[in-house]
Formats: structure tokens, C-alpha cells, sequence
């Protein structure tokens, strides 16, 4: 090998974990002390405690399913060692890239000799529990429950007309990426269709997906008892499925240190590049709903400081909570319809699994196996946080960047992005445009209300409505026709929040 920066980080150990549904169930802290060893193998399977033992920095990604007392700490006392450096984090998708990127920003500098991340979460077995009469009987659960750390604030507005859910958000977001392409309602739903079912080939082959299971696009379109519409245009087979028993870990440490701990070079994976960047916080704020100025901007300067284009990319990681995700990332990277690469390395969220906040944790994992299986290929994988707000991407190979070119890592607090003012709940009244939509299907299947983004007053004053709509009429148009900058009448309720009405 060329010389190599010694403060250069690399990917060393990796592991992946899934407790199926059939087997013995076990806690998340048990899966996070598995894949730490697993991973320590990998890295050096002569010497895995050495590994763990030289640890600087233990990162637990934030556990949804069980609140424990002491996170980082009780997997210290499970691995028997002491990093000086014990966190835990918050939520999002963007988080283990972020985690990631900072430890080898930190090894970089020469702060850190090495770190581990991982996460764990036991979302089937906690459901399969409460079914069956309460919570499991996990160990060291925290006194007093912890605060979730939800960082995204709710806007009044958003609370009164129920936009939460994050199936219904990129829902909307979906409808506007749609409206802006000019395509027809049909068309559109069979092609991220397609696009998803291109996700199932890859589950099908990936040991440790939670639905190893090659499905069709009339399988994810078709709505039926079993795959019912969520929100217009999503049935369930297209969103992320959280219920999973499924954990990751990645090692990553310098090059001397990995030097020092005999981890081959050929298990040795770069990271020459993470960009981090942020949209507007509420989705009516976004002034163009079709797109992601800041997941573009993420994903050119990741590129860019790893001195690649997009078609230099031999294997991909999108991030595919949602189709939209997925669809507004092609646009970021320029990535045709037809792009015969795989947009994942896992299988994504809704069919690998979409464990809480840990699903980059897998990718990462299951990108650093691709690279070392394909030497000298780049690896893009990607995360999405929030409500489509918060965007990453990391660029990794097997060949170490230049000597003397230290990786670009630019995660940095973005400007404060561009926002459309919403305007409130008892506020809106008057003539309006339909900006987005989606409809919300009961768990019957059946349409029961639309949630509409409006735009309103004058373009100059470029203000944004929430409104409900519940005439039947309107929501049968709306799945079958394109009802985006059609006309619309908002009157406030007495209640709190805003009806729409159609005008023809």
C-alpha cells in the first residue's frame, strides 16, 4: 500500500444482528454487547479484546424501545472496558453518519485513537409483549423516564390539523415532487412502485433484513386488506417498518492504530467525506415542496471534498424511509430513473428494516462489506432526519485519501435555511391554491380526510395554510386526479383549525 496519513480514519470492524420473530427474544443492551464483539472480530479475529479494550470512545445511538439508566455505561460493564468517552445520542436518521463522521474528525485531529457506534433496538419484541399484557422484563430501566429527544419543535398549526406522522408528511411532499414533474396520479404511484420493488431484490439477498422477501411492484402498489393506504399515495408495504429486533455496530479508529491492533489492510475502509445540511423545520415552511435545496447541497459537497462525481460511485445507500426520500435523492444526485446501480446496499427501511435511529448504522455496516468485496470502489450512503429537514451523506472506500489531504467533513451548524411563514389555524379564511395533499386513510382503508398545504394571499406575501378536507368527492379527485394548484376555499373553525372546501 501507497503511504497513508496515519491520523487517516477507517472502518475496521462491522457487524449486523436480527432476532427473527420465532426466535428467543433478547434485550437491546444484550444485542448491543453482540454486535460489539462481532464487529471487534472483524476487525481482528486473533485478538478482539484488544480491540475493544483500546476503545477511546463508546457511542450508543439512542434506544426508542427500552429507557435505560446508563446506556453507554451498562455496555461498558458488559464489554469489560473503560473508554473515556461515553455517549449517547439523540434521535434521527442522520445520526449514526453523524457519529461516525465526528469520531474520524476526532481521529483525524488526533484526538481519538478509536470508537465504536452502535445500536440496538427490540421493537418486535416490545410489541409482541404489550400484546400479550405489558413491557418485557429488560434490565437497569432508568428511575425516571428520560425525556425524548424529539428536536424538531411542533408548529400550532401542525398540531391542529394532526400533521405529525412522518407517513404523511413525505406523503405531501411526495404529491408536490409529482405535481412539479407533470406526471399523472397513475403514473407516478406505479413508478415508486417500481422504484421500491428494486429495493426488495436487494432485501431478498441480505442475511440480515427483516423481510428477506423479493416483492413486485403491483405487490407494494396494490392496495388490499393486507397493504392498505397509509396516506395517499402510500400504502404500507412503501413505509418504513419500525417493529424490528435488529442491531449494527461499526469500529472505526486511525490507520496507526489499526496498524497497531494487526486489522489487515484489506478489512480497512476510508471515510473521505460527510456534509451535513439542513431544510426548513416545518414542512409548509419549504418554499419548493417538490424538492431538497439542502439534501443537493449535502450530497454535491460530500462529493465534491471526496474529489468524485456521482458516476464515480460504484454502490449506493439512499436513505428510503419513504419513497420521497428516495425520489427527492435521485433529483439531489442527478440519478435517472433507469440508473442501473441499486439505490441500497440493505434492502432499505421498509423491507432490511427501520430500527428507531439506527438504520445508518446497517448501511454503514453493509456498505463497508460491499466495499471490501469491490477494492478501490466509492461507497455513497445518505440519511434523512426529521420530518425531511436534516441531510447527510458520507463517502467511503477501501483506497485512503492522499497524504496530506485530510477528509472533508463540513457537518458543521448550516445558515438558517429559507422559510414561508404558515399562517394559523383560526387565520386562514379565504380564497387559496392547493400546494400539496395527502389523504388519510382509516385502518379500514377507507379515505377519511385530506391534509392540505395552501398557499395564500399574494405572491409576494408567499404564506402557506394547513386546512382539512373531508368532502368525499374532493377525496375521491385527489387520488385520481392532479388537484395541485387547483383553487380552494379556506374557512377557520370555532374549533382551532382550518376546512377546505373545493370551488367546481
Amino acid at each position: 500500500m501507497s503511504a497513508v496519513d496515519p491520523n487517516a480514519p477507517c472502518i475496521v470492524g462491522v457487524a449486523q444482528f436480527v432476532v427473527r420473530p420465532d426466535d428467543e427474544s433478547i434485550e437491546p443492551l444484550e444485542m448491543w454487547e453482540r454486535v460489539a464483539h462481532t464487529a471487534a472480530t472483524d476487525a481482528a479475529p486473533a485478538a478482539p479484546g484488544r480491540v475493544l479494550d483500546a476503545l477511546d470512545r463508546l457511542h450508543v445511538v439512542f434506544c426508542q424501545t427500552w429507557d435505560y439508566d446508563d446506556p453507554a455505561g451498562r455496555l461498558a460493564g458488559r464489554l469489560g472496558i473503560r473508554p473515556r468517552d461515553r455517549r449517547y445520542s439523540g434521535i434521527g436518521g442522520t445520526v449514526p453518519q453523524v457519529l461516525v463522521a465526528d469520531a474520524a474528525a476526532a481521529i483525524g485531529r488526533g484526538e481519538l485513537t478509536s470508537a465504536l457506534v452502535c445500536m440496538g433496538e427490540g421493537g418486535a419484541s416490545m410489541r409482541q409483549a404489550m400484546k400479550a399484557g405489558g413491557p418485557p422484563r429488560w434490565s437497569h430501566r432508568a428511575p425516571v423516564p428520560t425525556r425524548f429527544p424529539f428536536e424538531a419543535p411542533t408548529h400550532p398549526a401542525e398540531k391542529a390539523h394532526g400533521v405529525q406522522p412522518a407517513w404523511l408528511t413525505f406523503a405531501m411532499r411526495d404529491v408536490a415532487r409529482r405535481a412539479a414533474r407533470g406526471d399523472s396520479p397513475d403514473a407516478y404511484r406505479a413508478d415508486l412502485a417500481e422504484m421500491m420493488s428494486r429495493l426488495t431484490a436487494t432485501a431478498a439477498a441480505n442475511p440480515y433484513a427483516w423481510f428477506p422477501i423479493e416483492r413486485t411492484a403491483s405487490d407494494l402498489a396494490d392496495a388490499r386488506a393486507d397493504n392498505r393506504y397509509v396516506g395517499y399515495p402510500y400504502t404500507k408495504l412503501l413505509c418504513s417498518f419500525l417493529d424490528v429486533d435488529q442491531a449494527a455496530a461499526v469500529i472505526v479508529m486511525s490507520h496507526t492504530e489499526a496498524d497497531r491492533l494487526g486489522v489487515g489492510a484489506d478489512q480497512r475502509v476510508y471515510l473521505h467525506a460527510t456534509a451535513y445540511d439542513e431544510d426548513a423545520v416545518y414542512v409548509a415552511e419549504h418554499p419548493d415542496l417538490g424538492r431538497s435545496p439542502a439534501m443537493a447541497k449535502a450530497a454535491s459537497s460530500a462529493l465534491s471534498a471526496a474529489g468524485i462525481g456521482v458516476d464515480d460511485v460504484g454502490h449506493l445507500d439512499l436513505y428510503s424511509c419513504f419513497p420521497a426520500s428516495l425520489g427527492f435523492a435521485q433529483d439531489a444526485l442527478g440519478l435517472a430513473a433507469d440508473d442501473p446501480r441499486p439505490l441500497t446496499v440493505t434492502g432499505g427501511l421498509p423491507y432490511a428494516g427501520g430500527p428507531g435511529s439506527g438504520y445508518m448504522v446497517m448501511s454503514i455496516a453493509a456498505m463497508a462489506a460491499a466495499l471490501r468485496n469491490d477494492p478501490g470502489s466509492f461507497g455513497l450512503v445518505s440519511g434523512v432526519g426529521m420530518h425531511m429537514t436534516k441531510h447527510v451523506y458520507g463517502v467511503y472506500s477501501t483506497t485512503p485519501p492522499a497524504p496530506g489531504s485530510a477528509p472533508g467533513f463540513t457537518y458543521e451548524d448550516p445558515l438558517p435555511p429559507e422559510a414561508v411563514p404558515i399562517v394559523s389555524g383560526t387565520d386562514a379564511d379565504g380564497s387559496a391554491t392547493v400546494a400539496t395533499y395527502s389523504v388519510v386513510h382509516g385502518r379500514d382503508g377507507s379515505p377519511g380526510h385530506a391534509v392540505v398545504i395552501a398557499d395564500v394571499g399574494s405572491a409576494s406575501e408567499g404564506a402557506r395554510a394547513y386546512a382539512i378536507v373531508t368532502d368525499t368527492d374532493w377525496l375521491e379527485r385527489a387520488e385520481s386526479e392532479e388537484l395541485v394548484g387547483t383553487p380552494i376555499e379556506l374557512r377557520a373553525d370555532p374549533r382551532g383549525f382550518t376546512v377546505a372546501y373545493g370551488t367546481d
